[in-house]
This record gives C-alpha cells, structure tokens and sequence, in this order.
C-alpha cells in the first residue's frame, strides 16, 4: 500500500501566499497541528500552520464547510487539546489532512469565506498541543551510545544490551514545557573525582539533548501489545524535543540507576505536531545493522520496518549567546545530525513499550533519546561536541563552550527533503539558560 496521497503531491499551491514562498516551513503539504491562546478571546484553540498563518479550528467547524470523518474530526478540536482528535486514529485525521488540503488549496473558490479563521502566526501564544499522560525517553543511537559510554567507560563503551532492544526509562510529564519557556539551572548532588563526598550546588555541566518526540495516537488496554507492523497505526505525529540535562548531578546519581534529578528539571517540546502522514515522503529505509550485530527478536522485525521505519530528517542544533545578541549576530549552527541514523525505529519504540502488555494512553510521548551521527558535525549534544568539556566550543565572539552558560539560547530546527517531493519543517525548539 503507497503511504503517497494526493496532499504530497509537490505541486500544491495555496491561496495563502506565505504558505508557497520558497523555504516556507508549512506549506499546504505539511499542515500541522498546534495549540495556542486565541489572541481576541485568549482561549485555548488548535490551530493549523499553514505559511506564516495559523488555522482556527473551531471557526472552521462554525462555517458548515466540512462532512463525514472530516467534520467530526474536526469537531474533535472544540477541546482546545489534540488528545481528541489523536484518539480517533488514522482514518479520521487523514479525512480532515484531506479536507484541509482541499480548502486551502488555491483552486478553492471559497477562500474569501475560508479567510476568517486565519490569524497571524506571530499574534498566537503557543501552549502545550497535548496532554501528555506518560514519557518514556529511549535511548536509540548507537553513535550516541557509544560516544558517552566511551567517556566513562573507555574499555567498554557500548552496553551488550544495546543491539537487542530500544533501551528507555520512564521520565517526568510534570516538568515538559512549551518551546520559549527559560530553562533554570538545576541544583543537586554533586561529587567530582578529586572530592571524597558530594556537594548540593547547581550545575556547572548544563546540557542539551536534541531527540525527536513521538506522540501516541489511539492508545491501548493493559495487557495488549502493538505488534510492529501494526506500530504506525498508534503514532499521530512527532515534534522536536530538548532533554535538558545536568551532566555532573547524572554522573553521581546514575549508579546503579538513573538518571533522576539530572533531566527531570525540564524538558522542552516545539509546539507543531507534524503528522506521520505528512511524513510520508521522508520515510526510508531503518538503518543498517552490521553483519556481525545480533539478529533482532521476532517481535522486533518486520519487512516493512526495515524497509520504510526509517524517517529521513534534517535536524540543526545552534546555540547564540548574550554577546551575540548583543552584537547582531546570528545563532551559529554547531552540528547536524540526521535521524535516519538512529539504531531503533519509532515504530520498534512503540512495540517494545508494549511487549510486556504496558498500555499506552493517547498523548503519551516517547523520546528517541539524543539523536546523532557517525562524524563531528552530526552529534547531539554538549558532552559529545566537547568531550565532556575537553575540547570547548569556540563561538564568532571568541567566547568558548564546555557547556551552557547564563543567557544562552539554544535552537533546535527540522527540514524534511526528498527527491520529487516538497520540504517541510518542524518550526523551532528554543530555550534560554535563565541563570
């Protein structure tokens, strides 16, 4: 069955004219989903990006234009929340991609009536789309793995548990927040390798992660596992998300387990919601395993998987300080890593979450752990840029980088490219160190 429909086909053009200026994030072939203050009413509303404007779904739904599936698909967004509409599946969100793609487009005859439930991007507050019931943050890039296994554990850098199955742990919901808000330096045990006891002071080793979030569509009964072909099924779309992290209090406190305080301070998610449906085109192949890598559990393989689990995205890490601000200057983009690299697809993620019979409830969010690659220019946080601090990054200022320090802004940032096919963005992931 082709993943391709009609709301891929590259030469869409909307009447919205933003939405068909060249490296527009949200053309008419992306349309995703958000949520944000109304700026007249101040009330929570799902939006629909499309250009440099944002969709009203609720005045959408006044104006009689929609039916079937899509209607009550649309309707779903009268909460101010997308757990609704994620939780009818698949076939009713497709209807409503159907619908908007139609309405939007500029063969559409309506668009004069359609221009009421527009307002500008930059007027809307976003907030939070989902409510999120749980967070599993994996742990899927072997370059990642690798990489900070060998900066504790030079002899033995890779965990032989790693090429068997998607390793997670169960992280805080409590502490996600929307892109822009400050991230405030955590305090918590400390102990370097000089001192014989710990200290309770804030960090010195502040950190990003740059990871992919994956949002649960239809959710499941306890008891019932997501058989992997069946994984895509569950997934409504995914968005960026930064793990901030306090690289000295994980050290301490990560043995035997862990990690705690060191990520459960904050967590930051960008506020569109691209659907797996929008992502089709950029769907490829899962990354290779080597000849000599373990051969995956039955319940770990499918054909499919291995042929289309694999979602080719660009993603941009860059970080701009107090000085540069000041100076006029751009964020400097310091790595690139592509997640088609990751080790474990998002849809294994998903099947091996519920292998045990763990339900998952619609919203919940699954992180792809840090995402990168096999070069320099590809990793995905501080503690591998630097190595571990060892070689600092130099910024257009002169100032140098261990890791984060007071005042800096951190920006994630995703294009979507394929042969045939119009890019689409994520939007942004932005956080600035508070303190």
């Amino acid at each position: 069955m082709s993943l391709i429909n009609k709301t891929h086909d590259p030469s869409l053009r909307s009447w919205i004219t933003s939405a068909n200026e060249p490296g527009c994030e949200f053309p008419i072939q992306n349309l995703p989903f958000g949520v944000g203050l109304h700026p007249e009413s101040n009330i929570k509303t799902v939006f629909v990006a499309i250009g440099d404007q944002a969709l009203d779904m609720r005045r959408l739904s006044q104006l009689q234009v929609l039916s079937g599936l899509a209607k009550q698909a649309a309707l779903s967004c009268e909460t101010g929340r997308l757990n609704e509409l994620m939780a009818l599946g698949s076939v009713h969100s497709s209807a409503l991609r159907h619908a908007l793609s139609d309405l939007l487009s500029v063969n559409n005859t309506d668009a004069q009536r359609l221009s009421s439930c527009l307002v500008p991007m930059s007027g809307v507050e976003m907030v939070k789309p989902v409510e999120i019931g749980d967070f599993s943050d994996f742990f899927t890039s072997i370059h990642h793995a690798t990489n900070s296994g060998r900066l504790s554990r030079p002899d033995n850098p890779l965990l032989p548990n790693f090429k068997h199955l998607p390793v997670a742990y169960h992280s805080r919901v409590s502490s996600i927040v929307v892109s822009g808000t400050p991230c405030t330096r955590p305090w918590g045990q400390i102990k370097s390798k000089t001192e014989s006891s710990p200290k309770y002071s804030p960090t010195e080793c502040l950190d990003f992660e740059c990871e992919v979030a994956v949002y649960v569509g239809k959710g499941t009964e306890l008891t019932q596992n997501i058989a992997l072909e069946n994984a895509e099924e569950h997934i409504f779309g995914l968005s960026l998300l930064n793990d901030w992290s306090a690289r000295d209090m994980q050290t301490w406190e990560s043995a035997p387990l862990g990690p705690f305080l060191a990520k459960s301070f904050m967590t930051s998610i960008s506020p569109w919601v691209i659907t797996l449906e929008a992502l089709a085109p950029f769907r490829t192949s899962a990354a290779p395993r080597a000849a000599e890598d373990p051969a995956l559990l039955p319940y770990l393989y499918h054909e499919r998987d291995r042929e289309l689990g694999g979602l080719n995205l660009s993603l941009e890490i860059s970080i701009q300080s107090q000085a540069m601000r000041e100076r006029g200057m751009a964020p400097m983009t310091i790595s690139r890593p592509q997640f088609k690299d990751q080790y474990w697809t998002i849809f294994q993620m998903l099947t091996h979450q519920t292998s045990n019979g763990c339900n998952v409830l619609t919203g919940d969010l699954l992180g792809s752990g840090t995402v990168s690659g096999p070069v320099q220019s590809e990793l995905g946080c501080m503690k591998e840029i630097t190595l571990d601090g060892q070689q600092p990054v130099v910024l257009p200022t002169g100032e140098s980088r261990k890791y984060l320090e007071p005042s800096d802004d951190v920006y994630f940032h995703c294009k979507c490219n394929a042969p045939g096919y119009q890019s689409i963005g994520f939007g942004n992931c932005v956080g600035r160190i508070a303190n």
